[in-house]
Formats: C-alpha cells, structure tokens, sequence
C-alpha cells in the first residue's frame, strides 16, 4: 500500500519498489513505474497500484481419479504481474487517493483465475491415471501439467501474470483408502521387522548353544585335567608308598643286621669270656690239685669268709659248726677226687 500524505491543495504519493504506480490525468498516463514519489491533486488524479513482487498462491482442491476415487491435491504457485500496465488495464488496481487502500480485490480476483487454471489441469490429468498410478507418479506429472498449462493459457498473457513455477506438496486419498492402502506396506513393514526379530532371536540362541556349547567343552576339560591329576595324585601317592617301604625294607634289614652283628658280637664275647673264665677256672683247679688237704681247707675257708656277710657278733654253737664242718669236709673230698 502506498504511503500518501494529505495537504490542504494537494498531495505526495511515496510508492514501493516493488509496487507498480500508474497516474491518470484525463485519460492520460502522467506518471508510470516502480518506486515513484509525486505531487497529485486529488480531484483529477486517478491512481492505481499494482505489486510485481513474487507471490505464492497455495492450492487445495479435490479431483476424481479414473477409477472413481478422491484425492485431495495440495499445490502451490508461484506468480508475479509481468506487465503491470497491462494488468492494471485488465483488472482493478486503482487505490483511494485519500488511504491508499484498493478500491476493489484485485489480488483475489487473480488468484481465483490461477486456481480455476490450476484446479482445470489436474482434473484434466487425474482423470486419465488410477489412484495408484496418481500416488506413486502423480506429483512430477501434475506439477509439470499445470505448470506448462498456466504457461501456456492465453487468459493470464493477456493480463500480463508470469507463472514462475509450481510446487505440488501431496496428494492424499480418503482416510480409509489410504489405511488400506498403507496396510500392504505396513504388514511388508511389520513382517521385515518380525524376519529381524526372529533372525536377530536365533542369532542369540545359536550364540547361547555356542557358549553352552564352549562351557561344556571347558567342563569336559576340566573333568579330563582333573582326572589327570587324580591319576598323577595316585601315582604319586604309590610311588611315595613304594619309596617309603623300600626305604623302611633297607632300614629294618640294616637293623636286622645291625642286631645280629650285636647278638653275634654278643655270644663272642660271651664265649670268649666263658673261654676265658673256663681257662682261668681250670688253671685255678691245677694250682689246688697240688696242694694239700689243710692248704685247700684254709683256702675254702677263706672263700666262705670274703662271702659272708659282715659279723659285729658270732656266736658258735654246736648246731651251727657240725654243718658248716660237714660242708668243708664235703668239699674237701670234692677237691680231692678232681685232683
């Protein structure tokens, strides 16, 4: 909107860059272009303003396929006047003099000529294609469509409209054709996920038998080590047996040994001392075969008294000598018969 400021004679326009500014003075142009500033007196100008700006122009329509199903097309266009002379010839741009506002809807009026066009190429281009084939191609096509068929409709070049370009942002059935349309990709989707799931499930079983399969293997080693070791443990054992009643055989025959050497050592010198007392007994007899009967008599008496006990007191009676005589004499006639 342009800015216009009011003056008790007269008044100063100040458009936009990117507004197209026209000025009338009885039927002839005074002033013409884009970022205009002039002087106008109110009572004889007439003003238009035309914006030659690019502008979007968003589309939501319905059409029908060819096999009778609905879509709802949402589109959007692009568009600028190109030749704002001749769209303000064509359509009412003119503003009050006293606000700048438009007298009338002319960008309305515009967009309702780009959606008939728009809204006429789609239908015409649904209704040739099936709903699948719309939903799967139907965006780049209908994009191409209406954008060639605005190009080319000769209403919008005679009021100097450029459509720049189009963008067809979806087509979208009914809610209920499309969950039944999305039900074969969902179930496609849902039955990838399940082939993971079980895959990624066996996975984890066969990776469980093969740690079942490693912690049996460990076991059986284990039990296979640990009866090497009883094994060894028992060898070792009866060699250690074996070792120590070896060692207890030769120790028990080293001391049979050494007792026998004693008991021999023994009888030895037992003999050798019975020799030697017989040897002594016999010289002794060989000396007292020479004497005489008193000499031998003194000698046993002698005998008997180192043999005695020690006597403070005797006192010798005739019961106790007549033994002791009849003793001596006994010996004596011993003596006597060896000599």
């Amino acid at each position: 909107m342009a800015d216009i400021t009011r003056y008790p004679f007269a008044r100063h326009l100040r458009g936009r860059p990117t507004a197209f500014i026209q000025h009338l003075r009885h039927g002839r142009v005074i002033h013409a272009g884009t970022g205009l500033s002039f002087w106008f007196v109110p009572l004889n100008a007439v003003l238009s303003e035309v914006p030659v700006d690019d502008r979007e122009l968003p589309l939501l329509f319905h059409a029908r396929t060819l096999d009778f199903q609905d879509l709802a097309v949402q589109a959007t266009v692009i568009y600028r006047v190109d030749q704002p002379d001749l769209a303000a010839a064509r359509i009412d741009f003119a503003i009050e003099s006293l606000h700048g506002r438009w007298r009338a809807a002319p960008l309305e009026q515009i967009a309702n000529m780009l959606v008939e066009a728009a809204q006429q190429q789609a239908l015409g281009l649904l209704s040739t294609m099936t709903m699948a084939a719309a939903l799967s191609d139907g965006v780049t096509a209908l994009r191409e469509r209406i954008e060639s068929g605005l190009t080319a409709d000769p209403r919008l070049g005679e009021t100097g409209i450029k459509v720049i370009g189009v963008r067809v942002v979806a087509l979208r059935p009914e809610p209920e054709v499309e969950r039944a349309l999305q039900t074969p990709a969902r179930e496609g989707v849902q039955q990838e996920a399940d082939k993971a799931t079980f895959e990624r499930r066996a996975l984890a079983v066969e990776r469980e038998r093969a740690i079942s399969e490693n912690e049996m293997q460990s076991q059986i080693e284990l039990a296979r080590r640990e009866e090497q070791l009883v094994t060894q443990r028992g060898t070792n054992a009866r060699r250690d047996a074996e070792e120590k009643a070896a060692a207890s055989e030769v120790a028990t025959e080293a001391e049979a040994a050494r007792n026998q050497r004693l008991a021999e050592a023994r009888a030895q010198g037992i003999r050798v001392v019975g020799e030697a007392e017989g040897s002594a007994e016999t010289a002794r007899l060989a000396a007292y075969r020479d004497l005489q009967e008193g000499v031998l008599l003194g000698i046993a008496l002698r005998e008997l008294a180192g043999n005695l006990p020690k006597i403070s007191n005797l006192i010798l009676t005739p019961d106790l000598v007549a033994p002791v005589l009849a003793r001596l004499a006994v010996v004596g006639q011993d003596v006597s018969k060896k000599s």
